[in-house]
C-alpha cells in the first residue's frame, strides 16, 4: 500500500498558476517508475473525474478541459507526481486527488476565483 500526501492547493485567481505535489511513501523506487499515477479531482456536486494521467510507460492522458493547461509528471527517485496547472479557470475548483498504482491521497482542495 502507497501511502500519499497531497500539498499546494489554495486560493488562486483565474488566469493564474499553482503547482501540486503529492508525496509517495511506502514503496520502492523500481515500483515508482513503472506505477500508473496521477491526478483526479472532483468538484463541488460533481463526480470525480480524471485530470491527468500517465500510464507506466505508455503516455499521458489529460481531460480535454485542461488539455494545454496543465502538466503531470513525476520525479521517481524523489518519488513525487506533481500537477502544474496553468491559466486556471473557475471551473477548475476541486478537491484534486493523488493515485499511484490504484491508492489515493485524500487530496488538496483548489480554489479558482477573483
Amino acid at each position: 500500500q502507497v501511502h500519499l500526501v497531497e500539498s499546494g492547493g489554495g486560493l488562486v485567481q483565474p488566469g493564474g498558476s499553482l503547482n501540486l505535489s503529492c508525496a509517495a511513501s511506502g514503496s520502492t523506487l523500481n515500483f515508482f517508475i513503472t506505477a500508473d499515477m496521477g491526478w483526479y479531482r472532483q468538484a463541488p456536486g460533481k463526480e470525480r473525474e480524471s485530470v491527468a494521467f500517465m500510464k507506466g510507460g505508455s503516455g499521458t492522458a489529460y481531460a480535454n478541459s485542461v488539455k494545454g493547461r496543465f502538466t503531470v509528471s513525476r520525479d521517481s527517485r524523489k518519488k513525487m507526481v506533481y500537477l502544474q496547472m496553468n491559466n486556471v479557470k473557475p471551473e477548475d475548483t476541486a478537491v484534486y486527488y493523488c493515485v499511484v498504482a490504484g491508492s489515493w491521497g485524500k487530496g488538496t482542495l483548489v480554489t479558482v476565483s477573483a
